[in-house]
């Protein structure tokens, strides 16, 4: 592209004008779209790096008679006033998408407008996306009605309700719905049952291919929040993602027979590499940042690093969810020593920081270590032996 998004739909219309971050076609189609990296493609989905580009060239290229960079920048055009231009901004794509597939020239000069090889086939998910729009948010809603049927026979005559003869619509549906889905797997065991066969042939000949395929999706999508780096990254957020990751992986894994050496293996395979590759740099600096966190300075006054603390936390708290999941990673060997090393770890430094509160109970660098010495038993090992730690160092401020 010889813009890039951000400059055409975020440049100021006039000087000193704030400008407003604006979503693909409006947030039109919100509900398939899927950070980067996206390893795999699939036709329930696009990447949000796909849709801004394809935004871009529908304002810019495309369109610039209904729509005007100026007028995206100001944050007064929403979705409400994009829906009545969506039929000619369809019927305009859909002509240059045809032309180019006929003219090599136009095919040419819609992937240098875009700067995308893989133009052509991710406007005909965006196209379908946005024909099929207004049944993106039933979806939404539909995923989210799921978790209140109880009966797993109900539940099945909800799956059955899905377009399955039209595997387009499917997938764009099904990967809507999934992300308001809080427990993946009853969905998996439903299309099985309705199946009749745990095969993964069994369940494509069923018309389930889309709610398999929406499945990796939403698997991948959680990778981007997995790269981690810094005291503050957000590992709330990662273990949040990695523990959805675990669900969505088991579900398929753990109930549904996959073909050594078919495509779908491989392609979990891929995604399991690319998570554990993510996650893998952070395990190995668990040690290490509790090591720093809980040593005392060579030099000057003692004081606590809160920025190596935080680190050293965050690093537990990482090497627990891991140890939840690790059933869907390829990380044993590398989680198996960073959970036993931090655990003999922890309780050294434990055992050193009350022996100096001990001999100096107003050590206010060694209490703070303590503390989170405590606070890292308590995700290490368990809440009991957390409690435990606590009252020894009551009775060590006692005894002194």
């Amino acid at each position: 592209m010889t813009q890039s998004a951000q400059t055409v739909l975020q440049s100021a219309p006039a000087a000193g004008a704030r400008s407003a971050p604006v979503k693909p076609f409006c947030g039109l189609i919100e509900p398939v779209l899927v950070e980067e990296p996206v390893l795999h493609s699939f036709a329930g989905s696009i990447s949000r790096a796909a849709a801004t580009t394809a935004w871009v060239w529908v304002v810019r290229d495309l369109r610039p008679d209904l729509l005007s960079a100026e007028t995206m920048a100001s944050g007064s055009f929403g979705a409400a006033e994009l829906e009545p231009l969506v039929p000619e901004i369809l019927a305009s794509m859909k002509s240059a998408l045809d032309q180019a597939e006929t003219n090599p020239d136009a095919m040419r000069r819609l992937r240098a407008q875009t700067g995308r090889d893989a133009i052509k086939t991710e406007l005909a998910v965006i196209l379908a996306a946005l024909r099929h729009r207004a049944l993106l948010g039933k979806a939404q809603g539909f995923g989210k009605a799921i978790n209140t049927i109880a009966e797993d026979a109900a539940l099945g005559v909800a799956l059955q309700s899905m377009p399955l003869q039209d595997a387009k619509l499917a997938s764009l549906l099904f990967h809507a719905a999934l992300g308001g889905v809080a427990n993946p797997t009853r969905l998996i065991t439903a299309a099985i049952k309705l199946s009749g066969n745990a095969t993964e042939v069994a369940i494509a000949r069923n018309g389930f291919a889309p709610l398999v395929e929406a499945f990796i999706a939403h698997a991948q999508n959680q990778i981007h929040n997995l790269q981690l780096s810094g005291p503050f990254a957000d590992i709330d957020l990662a273990c949040r993602s990695l523990d959805r990751y675990h669900r969505l992986m088991r579900a398929l894994t753990g109930y549904i027979e996959f073909a050594r050496g078919s495509s779908t293996t491989q392609i979990l395979s891929s995604i399991t590499k690319t998570a554990s590759d993510r996650l893998e740099p952070r395990l190995r600096e668990v040690l290490t940042d509790l090591n720093l966190a809980m040593r005392r300075p060579r030099e000057g006054a003692d004081r606590v690093d809160n920025d190596a603390v935080l680190s050293a936390i965050n690093g537990i708290y990482l090497l627990s969810a891991v140890r939840d999941c690790k059933d869907s990673l390829a990380l044993n060997a590398v989680f198996d020593q960073a959970w036993n090393q931090s655990a003999q770890a922890l309780e050294i430094h434990v055992q050193r920081n009350l022996d100096l509160i001990r001999q100096n109970p107003g050590d206010a660098a060694a209490g703070a270590r303590l503390e989170a010495a405590i606070t890292m038993a308590q995700i290490r090992f368990n809440p009991e032996y957390a409690e435990t730690l606590r009252r020894a160092r009551q009775a060590a401020e006692r005894r002194s």
